[in-house]
């Protein structure tokens, strides 16, 4: 064989060489794409999985401030209608008092007007009205007393 022959032997090799090695590059390439394609998708898929819990919980947190602000908008009002329970309390106690007082002055200015014997009508400043009476001799019953005045 000549040298030219020789030479174009190998001009070929090589060639053929670097064209094997270009093949096997892009093949690597491929491989390593296809790898992290699949890799990328799995990680996809878990989002897509963690995104619907995340979600749940969301839905979930939601439900509960929900409630919450219901059962803070309940107390409120419970807490106002205790409000309005005691100031009406108070208001009839204080009617109770006054008109407790205007009694004792009726049974004082009778008193002073024309006095009674003791023993019949008893201590003075004991003087019961017939509601009081009744009370006293009454079952004791549960009553609404929201509309009493």
């Amino acid at each position: 064989m000549s040298t030219s022959t020789s030479t174009i032997w190998i001009v070929v090799v090589a060639a053929v060489a670097v064209l094997a090695l270009v093949v096997l590059v892009v093949a690597i390439s491929k491989a390593r794409s296809r790898r992290r394609q699949h890799q990328a998708e799995e990680i996809r898929e878990q989002a897509r999985l963690e995104t619907a819990r995340v979600e749940r919980r969301e839905a979930l947190g939601q439900e509960t401030a929900a409630k919450a602000r219901a059962a803070q908008a309940e107390a409120e009002v419970k807490a106002a209608e205790a409000a309005r329970l005691q100031e009406q309390a108070a208001k009839h106690q204080s009617e109770a008092a006054t008109s407790r007082e205007q009694l004792q002055e009726q049974w004082e200015r009778a008193d002073s007007i024309s006095p009674k014997d003791k023993k019949a009508w008893g201590d003075e400043s004991s003087h019961k009205t017939d509601a009081e009476t009744y009370r006293e001799d009454a079952p004791v019953e549960a009553t609404n007393h929201r509309d009493a005045r």
